[in-house]
């Protein structure tokens, strides 16, 4: 078991209430799930010059101002930071990938939780409510959000392992469900470049839909691959920065509720 909600609003005039409007849904969720949570929440799109990253430390007392000034003299010009709770948000000039490959030589203990020009992700071990609390949820406006709070089946509970899960630019995933063959998809994933740093499955499924659309495939082809390619049962919600999809295995025995509104 675990719980996913997402929440795409078409009205604008709603969407400095988005937080106020997402939190409960997310909270609802909480008995399928008490392990851990997280959300994505897309707002504030940068232009092409900048990118936004968020980054995660266990410790709230963490230099994050130093990293600043590494960043600056290393990687680029950081226009603006931000620490939330254990989270640090942070805008500058610099690809993706640069920012990737920076921090995979930088100290393991700073783990990057998203990248993009409009997504922002924030995760951490706990109930929805409590992860809600912790980064001001009912404070955040924007477009769109999806969430997700976990019952861990397959690995252990800790922040990493909880969702969303993003491993490309703008782009997250949440699952409700397990993969019968995320081992032997994960090793063929790598041989495309994908890095892995958790056993979760859902991370398996995030770099598959990934690699996909780094090679050129569209949303809907990449979904429609994902019928073929992926074993197991699952109900997906996919996060990009024009919206997001949902996708059910071809059994679909996994429940999912979906509703839509003029607003």
């Amino acid at each position: 078991m675990c719980g996913i909600v997402g929440l795409y609003l078409k009205n604008s005039q709603l969407n400095e209430s988005l937080g106020k409007l997402f939190a409960p849904m997310l909270i609802q969720m909480t008995q399928r799930g008490p392990d851990s949570a997280g959300f994505a929440v897309y707002r504030d799109e940068l232009p092409h010059s900048l990118i936004k990253v968020v980054l995660q430390h266990p410790d709230l007392a963490f230099d994050w101002a130093g990293l600043s000034r590494e960043l600056n003299q290393d990687l680029g010009t950081v226009h603006q930071a931000e620490q939330i709770h254990n989270h640090f948000k942070l805008e500058l000039i610099s690809t993706g990938d640069e920012v990737r490959e920076y921090f995979e030589h930088h100290e393991d203990t700073i783990a990057v939780v998203s990248i993009g020009h409009a997504i922002e992700i924030y995760k951490e071990v706990g109930t929805p409510e409590q992860v809600s609390n912790y980064f001001d949820l009912t404070q955040m406006h924007g477009t769109h959000a999806i969430g997700h709070t976990r019952m861990a089946t397959e690995s252990a509970v800790t922040t990493a392992g909880s969702h969303p899960f993003s491993t490309g630019d703008d782009i997250c995933l949440v699952h409700n469900g397990s993969l019968s063959n995320h081992n032997r998809l994960r090793d063929k994933l790598k041989t495309y470049g994908a890095r892995f740093y958790t056993e979760n499955d859902t991370e398996v499924a995030a770099n598959y839909f990934a690699t996909k659309l780094a090679f050129g495939a569209t949303l809907e082809q990449s979904l429609r691959d994902a019928l073929v390619d992926l074993d197991g049962f699952y109900t997906f919600a996919i996060g990009t920065a024009n919206g997001f999809a949902v996708l059910r295995d071809p059994i679909a025995c996994k429940p999912a509720v979906m509703a839509e509104t003029d607003d």
